[in-house]
């Protein structure tokens, strides 16, 4: 366990070190290696996420559209948020008080609860995803992949809520959101409203 190594992994602050922070990943990998701790992990999760179901949902498919959807999403980005929210990275008072109460594996069983979680395709207007699959095979696929799944730094945007997904994508390109990323600011730069809801419309129902 990792109080074992004697990192205090209370996530009290969760301003934790490197060190403790490259740990949280390790035990994930570990967990995700080993199938029956993965499956008690998994159950973990879903008790340490009670908490999280008003938002998102007790699978993770959240109730609001502006909220987003966590079942299926990748576990080494979902434990690296938790861990951006708590250092204060990424502002969200409600957030943020949550989870500071986290301690020791719940953030890793609650990324791989979320992860272990089935996200079904969201129903979209076939012809503007049509034309969403057009932009983004020009412009997004490199780093979020032909399936939109993402990967441990990149998040999975494959069935998110529609509207998040364009109030996203809206806010990277006019630099108006909380999050700042250059490579997602350069890659909207250009992008018409036309084009963002028609993306959002093709990445809403893929599964």
């Amino acid at each position: 366990m990792l109080k074992r190594i004697g990192v205090a992994l209370t996530i009290g602050t969760l301003a934790l070190p490197v060190a403790a922070q490259t740990l949280l990943q390790e035990r994930l990998k570990g967990l995700q290696a080993d199938p029956v701790a993965l499956k008690a992990s998994v159950e973990a999760g879903r008790k340490a996420a009670f908490f999280c179901a008003n938002c998102h949902g007790e699978n993770g498919i959240s109730k609001t559209s502006d909220v987003p959807n966590l079942a299926g999403q990748n576990p080494a980005f979902l434990l690296e948020q938790i861990r951006k929210f708590g250092s204060g990275e990424r502002k969200d008072a409600f957030m943020q008080g949550l989870i500071k109460v986290l301690k020791d594996d719940q953030p890793v069983q609650i990324s791989l609860f979320y992860a272990a979680a089935a996200l079904p395709p969201s129903p979209a207007d076939a012809r503007l995803a049509a034309q969403g699959k057009q932009v983004f095979d020009k412009l997004c696929v490199r780093c979020h992949g032909e399936q939109a799944h993402g990967n441990g730094e990149i998040p999975r945007i494959a069935g998110q809520k529609l509207a998040y997904l364009q109030t996203s994508i809206t806010r990277y390109r006019d630099g108006t959101g909380i999050r700042n990323n250059q490579l997602m600011s350069i890659a909207t730069a250009q992008l018409k409203n036309d084009d963002i809801l028609a993306i959002a419309n093709y990445l809403t129902q893929l599964p």
